[in-house]
């Protein structure tokens, strides 16, 4: 199992280099591009979230990924802080209705990154939180 990691300071402008973080490190795997794009948008989206909700773009917090990769090509995203805990496997779903009719801007990209995954998981580790999403691609490498 190979693994990726990256901290980067709560600040939207880095949401960037997670993308670029998250892509390259699938690509050294051969992951298709396809699969790259929608693991990145759940990465991203669980990352925003954390930056721009939890931490109000605070330049002295932190958020960090962990990517691990087997040879099966199941990948395991672990994102953790230390900010007040939201529990993404609670999340009730607002309908596509509700959303349209209250013209909500925000609530459905926590409902891609449920979409996106295979599995999501929130776990103490070390004084953090972590969400742990995990998307098996079962492929040989």
């Amino acid at each position: 199992m190979m693994n990726y990691s990256y901290k980067v300071p709560c600040q939207k402008e880095k949401l960037k280099d997670i993308r670029s973080f998250v892509s390259e490190a699938l690509r050294k795997h051969g992951v298709p591009e396809v699969q790259i794009a929608t693991m990145v948008l759940a990465v991203d989206e669980v990352c925003a979230n954390i930056i721009i909700h939890t931490y109000k773009c605070d330049p002295d917090e932190y958020v960090e990924i962990i990517i691990k990769v087997d040879k099966k090509l199941n990948c395991v995203f672990e994102i953790s802080d230390q900010g007040d805990k939201f529990d993404i496997t609670q999340y009730q779903e607002p309908s596509m209705a509700e959303i349209i009719r209250n013209k909500r801007k925000g609530g459905i990209g926590l409902i891609l990154v449920r979409k996106i995954m295979d599995d999501i998981e929130l776990v103490q580790k070390d004084g953090h939180h972590v969400c742990r999403l995990t998307k098996k691609l079962g492929k040989e490498s």
